[in-house]
């Protein structure tokens, strides 16, 4: 099926709008991407309320598109419901959860779309598919009617084939909202510790030069180990995965691999685990507000390295967006030209929505010209 799991036929002048199969749309099931619980699924009696929100606005529901199994992967790949094509290299994965979400608006097929991110599953995919995606605080867009993960991790946020298809998305979801008009154009750059081999220089060398481009005042600081922050929050997802989605343990053969893993990883794990995980937790939130306490933004690549290539093992996906999530922060996934046709991609993270989009607003305005 690729980039969708049901098609729809909208009606009306509003903006097409894609959302990803683990938020409710009244009437059409609630697949997950999973064989086991589309055989159960019953069609949505309601729409989630991000779902209605956005209708109300004038939205017009263009279909529900694919993503990787129970939202737990961050490769796009989903070999039951169909992989997503990369549209920037169709050889890559296109990066996920939210896969389907990415693609649709890269391929010019929806006008903006919904995904969920828990550790990184809207900024990856736009990463992968070289279009705009924004985390939000979590807790700001409510989750009524979406399919769990980790409930103290999980947010709902837009993905856009640039800031204002992304601006739009939120003003779809929650009237009124506006960015700034103007962006604070200092940021701080952070340094990623505690990763072997560190991000492409390719990639960094791009993020650089767009924040070159802007004008962006750049102080370089440390930040806290991002491994270690992976770690932990790879113990909270499985461990929230795993009670969300234990009913399943009878069917568990019928999973795919990388679900079975997560759900036996999940179900090992003890109380100990989970205190060590939330103790980093909470060390990462506070060295991120320490930050902002001093800079506007803080500012990073979306991810480590190029997508992996199709069926082969890469770096983790989510080592520089997890830390965020951790957090609760809001952080905005932005393409940047690199040469060589490498794919790059910035990731701008604030206190809130607005300042992450007025930023990104600049530094899209500055790499257009």
């Amino acid at each position: 099926m690729g980039t969708w799991i049901v098609r729809m036929a909208p009606e009306g002048a509003g903006p097409r709008l894609a959302v990803k199969d683990c938020i409710d749309v009244a009437g059409v099931p609630t697949t997950v991407g999973c064989p086991v619980v589309a055989e159960m699924a019953e069609p949505a009696a309601n729409d989630a309320a991000v779902v209605a929100a956005a209708r109300e606005s004038g939205a017009r529901i263009a279909g529900k598109t694919a993503l990787t199994e129970l939202c737990w992967s961050a490769s796009g790949v989903n070999h039951w419901a169909g992989t997503p094509v990369n549209p920037r290299d169709p050889r890559r994965v296109p990066g996920g959860s939210s896969s389907g979400s990415a693609v649709a608006v890269a391929t010019g097929e929806a006008d903006v779309s919904l995904g969920t991110d828990t550790g990184g599953s809207v900024r990856i995919p736009a990463a992968c598919c070289g279009v705009a995606g924004l985390k939000t605080v979590r807790g700001r867009v409510p989750v009524k009617g979406v399919y769990p993960l980790a409930p103290s991790l999980d947010t709902v946020g837009p993905i856009g084939r640039d800031v204002a298809a992304v601006e739009l998305g939120m003003r779809l979801i929650e009237p009124g909202f506006t960015a700034r008009p103007e962006a604070e154009l200092t940021a701080a750059r952070l340094g990623v510790l505690g990763v072997e081999g560190g991000v492409d220089p390719a990639i960094d060398a791009a993020v650089d030069r767009a924040l070159a481009a802007a004008g962006v005042a750049v102080t370089h600081v440390a930040c806290c180990d991002f491994r270690a922050a992976l770690d932990a929050a790879g113990v909270i997802i499985d461990a929230e995965g795993f009670r969300c989605n234990a009913y399943l343990m009878p069917y568990l053969n019928q999973l795919s691999p990388h679900v079975r893993r997560n759900m036996e990883r999940g179900a090992r794990l003890s109380r100990a685990d989970r205190a060590d995980a939330d103790q980093t937790r909470d060390q990462v939130k506070a060295v991120f507000r320490s930050l902002l306490a001093d800079f506007p933004v803080l500012v990073l690549p979306t991810l480590a390295a190029q997508p992996p290539l199709l069926g082969q093992r890469g770096f983790p996906l989510n080592l520089l967006t997890a830390p965020v999530n951790l957090a609760g922060l809001a952080a905005l996934a932005l393409p940047v030209p690199a040469k060589g046709g490498v794919i790059a991609s910035l990731q701008v993270i604030a206190a809130e929505e607005e300042t992450v989009l007025a930023f990104g607003r600049v530094v899209e305005a500055a790499v257009a010209g």
